[in-house]
């Protein structure tokens, strides 16, 4: 990645000279993100712009698609960041085998904090005005695909064991603690996930939809989002993706009032989106349970090669979905019931 990052500064000037028609005064890299090598950079006629650079491994048409989608969505008032089109009328550029897109600069913060009421609704309201856009997209190339619905209990069960002798290998300084989280793991994913999943929804609706629906892809300012960045353009379950959301970790673990805001995301969700079917809404607690029960992402980090603070937020990220885990096993019968509740009052 820093060869490709060097070799990006070196020929970015002539990218968007070239290109695009603009002259570059200065830019400076932004650690957020690793779908791409991101850059916010300023024009000598003093204009701000953010450029997102591909390298020569990933797959451009598929970011292409993302960044059709991400267009797409704009124009019925999801906040996107705008693209400049090249020369060509392309809205992304290759140049030595790397992918380029030029976008507007955005106000706003990726908000690690919890998340507030008010904050939730806005994203609800957005979540529903994307799903109910792509209900009739045509249908992309890529398939999220469902672990925590299909994946065999003892394949989960053999994966923690091999994390834990990555951990061991990699003389993980929080060894006696991980020990313990993958021993409860072992003991929630034999004990819950068969109940878990035997109570969803025989069909569950599936479409184009963003793939990345979290806070580490929104920008924030005050309760506000601003953006709504890195779209993945996959089928995938509406269900899940509001799940995820609703009943993030970060806030789960962080917020009392964590239910409160996961109940106003789903029902500012319904008002853009009432066409989603109310199983399908009152399943959205349940995946978001399993989702956190079959991911073992942040349990080690070392071998992501990940600086010292994206290591420690994704060590942060396994420790929260670790307590959210407990918190929705105790409240989701208690959810479940308030999800079934919301459809009545319509």
């Amino acid at each position: 990645m820093e060869q490709e990052a060097a070799r990006g500064d070196e020929i970015l000037p002539k990218v968007l000279s070239d290109r695009y028609g603009i002259d570059l005064a200065s830019a400076e890299l932004v650690p957020i993100g690793t779908a791409a090598i991101n850059r916010r950079a300023t024009l000598t006629d003093s204009r701000r712009i953010f450029v997102q650079q591909y390298r020569t491994t990933d797959d451009l048409e598929r970011a292409r698609a993302a960044w059709v989608m991400s267009e797409f969505c704009r124009t019925v008032r999801v906040p996107t960041p705008q693209v400049w089109r090249n020369r060509d009328g392309e809205i992304l550029t290759c140049v030595d085998g790397m992918g380029w897109v030029v976008t507007d600069e955005v106000p706003g913060r990726v908000a690690a904090e919890p998340l507030t009421v008010p904050r939730a609704q806005h994203i609800g309201l957005l979540l529903g005005r994307i799903h109910r856009t792509l209900a009739s997209y045509p249908a992309p190339a890529r398939i999220r695909q469902a672990r925590w619905r299909t994946a065999p209990l003892d394949r989960v069960l053999a994966d923690t064991d091999t994390v834990l002798e990555r951990a061991v290998a990699q003389g993980e300084p929080r060894l006696h603690q991980l020990r313990g989280d993958l021993k409860q793991r072992r003991v929630d994913v034999q004990t819950h996930a068969p109940r878990l999943r035997a109570g969803l929804p025989e069909l569950l609706v599936a479409q184009a939809g963003h793939a990345d629906f979290s806070h580490t892809n929104l920008l924030a300012q005050g309760d506000l989002i601003t953006a709504v960045l890195d779209f993945q353009a996959e089928i995938c379950l509406p269900a899940w993706e509001l799940g995820r959301a609703a009943f993030a970790p970060h806030t789960v673990a962080n917020s009392p009032a964590w239910p409160q805001s996961a109940l106003r995301m789903i029902e500012s969700y319904r008002v853009e989106n009432p066409h989603l079917p109310l199983s399908d809404v009152r399943a959205s607690a349940r995946i978001a349970l399993l989702y956190m029960l079959f991911s073992l992402d942040g349990a080690t980090a070392a071998e992501c090669g990940l600086s010292g603070g994206a290591e420690a937020d994704l060590r942060r990220h396994w420790a929260e979905r670790q307590v959210a885990i407990r918190r929705l096993l105790d409240e989701l019968d208690d959810l479940e019931a308030a999800l079934a509740d919301l459809g009545q009052e319509k």
